[in-house]
């Protein structure tokens, strides 16, 4: 199942194969990315946001085309994309870290508007990306009031 290139990414090196809340664990991963690319200035790092995004809708529409799903549960590029993006707006304490996950997943799951009209598109790989990224950004919306009020 992580055989082919586009395998690799849409699974995201395998973590999309958990026995367990294959979601949750993709979702994990975007700490990962999130830290990797704070190396790079606010500019850069939107490039490869943008890059990662063209990438992660290639690899989902392929990986999805392979499991004749359109967003099969093991393609979780798109957690980790969207749990980083929650990251880039959350202050760097234990609390907020913690609750910008949990944010992240609450939107991801629940699925508010217009995060479930991404959802149930079925307009390729990209599609499978916009609504974690729709996701992100109610979870940020939520982090930025929260520091705004001084909870974080």
């Amino acid at each position: 199942m992580v055989r082919k290139p586009h395998q690799i990414i849409a699974l995201v090196f395998g973590c999309g194969l958990s026995r367990v809340a294959p979601g949750a664990v993709g979702s994990a991963a975007g700490y990962g990315l999130f830290f990797a690319l704070q190396a790079l200035t606010t500019d850069m790092r939107i490039l490869a946001y943008v890059g990662l995004i063209v990438l992660a809708s290639w690899a989902a529409l392929r990986t999805g085309q392979d499991l004749e799903a359109h967003d099969h549960n093991s393609i979780v590029i798109d957690e980790t994309i969207g749990m980083s993006l929650t990251l880039e707006v959350a202050r760097m304490t234990v609390p907020a870290l913690v609750a910008a996950y949990l944010l992240f997943r609450l939107f991801d799951v629940w699925k508010p508007w217009p995060v479930y009209l991404a959802d149930r598109a079925r307009g390729g790989g990209f599609m499978v990306i916009l609504d974690d990224i729709l996701a992100a950004g109610w979870a940020g919306a939520v982090l930025l009031a929260a520091n705004l009020l001084g909870i974080f």
